[in-house]
């Protein structure tokens, strides 16, 4: 059964997995940490993660986050921007960090022996950033030129524009993680600073890190760093509380109807990129296990429904593909699908008729079979890696709040059965809401 992640007990100190050697501890401050230590290898991956993103931004700030994501590799009180760079290049690391709508991450993968040096770095960039008013001057023109090749991309200006539409235009969930250029244009350095005070805490701070380390050791040295930065750290503090619970599953099945009427964007384009879909699931449904069945039969990989009958058979597209994304309290599903202008009516018929097949038929024995051995596959081979375990631990302190095993996750999805996914994909058939088409007109 899944383990419970608690909040409330100062000091905890869990044994998730005996046996694949994961961790955790609630430190000092309420620091969380979670570690699976793996002598096999001679590396390590460590994350910092902070459970803010773009929806937790007013409008005015809208992409605050993701300026402060890059204004703490510019420089703090002991390191200039390149003496950070040159700390993970000069030990063959690497280091980054990630800005999505429900949360940040900052993270580096380094030679076990290195760990020391990841770990000074990387709470330092937390601690200490300078926040200083001529590196947002530098660095908002790089995200403008960040932002100007996203709106170039038509995929991707497309998918951003669909995400808007089914969530809901205008909410924070629905904005796109770095904003505008007229937000980003109008930040001011202060604004930025006040959002590092007001979610930069330890509190919220969680720390994951799989490889060769040792957990007792690696808490004493984030603790020690963290004081080092000047962050309180008090003996018996809880982590803050997570988001809110979520109200419940949006309804499906509800929002049919005979022809949806795109939403268009014209590009000068030689084809015209489709995104079709509506409301799917958040995160933590019990279906989304299904979900994942569901995409992998529908659209997840050469032998899918989508790519053998839409490319392979008819030659309509040349990329195809199905697609589902999960929040705290929200969820969508779609279908993707480029093509020349003329076939695009054709594709979209295409799209709606093999969701809805499945939904009518359900999906045949040997369907079922290459989804799950490609779903447990892709899982297996993904944990051969310290950064997607790394992750993993990750996701399932800050979206889930409880640890299950890969053997528990693996028996869940072998549990899909072929009637779960057929009425899944019978709610989703009735569901479309969204058309979002990207290229000239037909």
């Amino acid at each position: 059964m899944p383990l419970d992640l608690p909040l409330d007990v100062p000091g905890s100190d869990l044994i998730l997995d005996p046996e694949a050697r994961i961790r955790r501890s609630l430190l000092p401050g309420g620091v969380r940490l979670l570690t699976e230590t793996d002598r096999s290898v001679r590396s390590a991956s460590i994350g910092f993660w902070l459970p803010v993103g773009s929806r937790d931004e007013t409008p005015q700030h809208a992409g605050s986050t993701h300026v402060l994501e890059h204004l703490l590799f510019k420089g703090t009180a002991r390191r200039s921007a390149m003496d950070i760079a040159a700390a993970f290049d000069e030990v063959g690391g690497e280091s980054n960090a990630v800005t999505a709508k429900e949360h940040t991450f900052y993270y580096g993968r380094v030679r076990s022996t290195d760990v020391p040096i990841a770990v000074d770095v990387l709470t330092d960039m937390l601690t200490s950033s300078r926040l200083a008013d001529e590196a947002l001057e530098t660095e908002r023109e790089v995200i403008l030129e960040e932002l100007a090749m996203a709106a170039d991309d038509p995929s991707d200006i497309g998918y951003e524009t669909f995400l808007e539409q089914v969530i809901g235009p205008g909410t924070a969930l629905g904005r796109p993680v770095g904003g505008t250029a007229e937000t980003v244009g109008a930040l001011h350095g202060e604004d930025v600073r006040a959002h590092y005070r007001t979610h930069y805490r330890p509190d919220s701070l969680v720390v994951t890190a799989v490889g060769d380390l040792d957990h007792d050791e690696l808490a004493r040295m984030v603790l020690e760093r963290l004081a080092e930065g000047g962050w309180e750290l008090p003996d018996g503090a809880l982590p803050a509380p997570g988001r809110a619970p979520a109200p419940g599953r949006r309804e499906t099945g509800t929002s049919a109807v005979a022809e949806l009427v795109p939403h268009r964007l014209g590009r000068d384009t030689e084809q015209v990129h489709v995104y079709l879909g509506g409301p799917g699931l958040p995160a933590t449904d019990p279906q989304r296990h299904v979900m994942n069945v569901l995409m992998s039969i529908l659209g997840g990989g050469m032998s899918s429904r989508l790519f053998q009958h839409i490319r392979e058979e008819r030659g309509l597209a040349y990329s195809v593909y199905s697609f589902s994304g999960g929040y705290r309290e929200a969820g969508l599903f779609g279908m993707y699908a480029a093509c020349r202008p003329a076939r695009t009516e054709e594709v979209v018929a295409l799209l709606r008729e093999e969701l809805a097949e499945l939904g009518r038929s359900g999906p045949a024995p040997e369907e079922m079979r290459r989804a799950l051995g490609q779903i447990t596959g892709s899982l297996a081979l993904g944990l051969e890696d310290t950064s997607s375990r790394m992750g993993r631990l990750g996701s399932t302190e800050l979206i889930h709040g409880r640890y299950a095993s890969v053997d528990e996750t693996i028996g869940r999805i072998a549990a899909v059965s072929a009637q779960d996914v057929q009425e899944l994909a019978r709610t989703l058939a009735g569901s479309f809401t969204t058309r979002v088409d990207i290229g000239p007109a037909v």
